[in-house]
């Protein structure tokens, strides 16, 4: 741990340029193509995660500026390299919780949930606010560059990222008890949509997460100058790959499904109902033997 001002380095090696422009590319790609399914079906529950795919890439466009400047960084680069790649999971997480929402909606499962739907986009949402107001907030304090500032905003950073894993960890739970009970007694809804997939691609992008909120507990414990924040492969390892595989989880199997078919049944039900008015107006009209 540094120990004072002077002796403060943002990094312990000289970053990777190529490593950081592969990824640069690799999410702009995930990220444009999230942008163009999000837009085309009106899938706004994917916001946040949209989001989340530009906090990564400007996140490592700024890691390569920083690459460019070894051994003298300066503070922009790497304060935003550091909190936008540390707090976008947290925009992943969002979606993940009103995903499940929409799935228990479209399915008619919601007897089968142990959270409310109209409480579990709250409740976990809020969970996640806390969570990234924390982690961002951590990561502007360590860039006060003295020993206090950086034990302190670590400190901050890993309370936020416990209270990530907790959430995360009971959503997983509540997730896993809805999915076992409606598969053991399905809904006629449940029956006619593809919500099975979209679940399992909500459970694998739910791990990976939690991988990877794990790793940075772990690497903030061992302070600034332990050997995770030492060595940049573990950075891309942990944190850009998994990222990039949620990104592209959702890519293959996107939630924009899920909301088109919660429209298209929306619209099936306001015209079941128009029909049952008029009915209903026809036969009180030749009641009253009107032609």
């Amino acid at each position: 741990m540094a120990n004072d001002e002077s002796n403060f380095k943002f990094f312990h090696y000289g970053p990777s340029l190529a490593a950081a422009v592969i990824f640069i590319i690799l999410f702009f790609a995930t990220t444009a193509m999230h942008a163009f399914q999000m837009l085309r079906r009106r899938a706004w529950l994917m916001i946040p995660f949209f989001i989340g795919g530009c906090f990564e890439l400007i996140g490592y466009v700024a890691r390569a500026i920083a690459s460019r400047q070894t051994p003298n960084w300066t503070l922009g680069p790497f304060i935003v390299n550091t909190i936008l790649v540390l707090v976008a999971p947290a925009l992943f997480a969002a979606s993940i919780y009103m995903l499940l929402g929409r799935i228990i909606l479209l399915t008619g499962g919601e007897p089968y949930s142990v959270v409310r739907r109209r409480w579990l986009t709250k409740v976990f949402v809020g969970g996640d606010v806390l969570s990234f107001l924390m982690q961002s907030s951590g990561g502007g304090i360590m860039a006060g560059k003295t020993k206090k500032a950086i034990d302190l905003g670590q400190n901050i950073v890993v309370g936020g990222l416990v209270v990530q894993i907790l959430f995360f960890g009971f959503f997983l739970v509540v997730a896993a008890i809805f999915h076992l009970r409606i598969h053991r007694s399905p809904t006629a809804e449940s029956r006619d949509v593809p919500w099975k997939r979209h679940i399992n691609i909500l459970y694998a992008a739910s791990i990976l997460i939690l991988i990877r909120s794990i790793f940075r507990v772990v690497e903030y414990r061992q302070g600034n100058d332990g050997y995770l924040l030492g060595h940049e492969v573990f950075l891309y390892i942990f944190d850009a790959v998994l990222m990039l595989g949620v990104m592209v989880l959702f890519n293959l199997v996107h939630p924009s499904e899920i909301s088109t078919l919660l429209r298209r049944g929306n619209v099936l039900g306001q015209s079941s109902q128009l029909n049952s008015i008029t009915n209903v107006h026809e036969n009180a009209k030749g009641d009253r033997g009107e032609v």
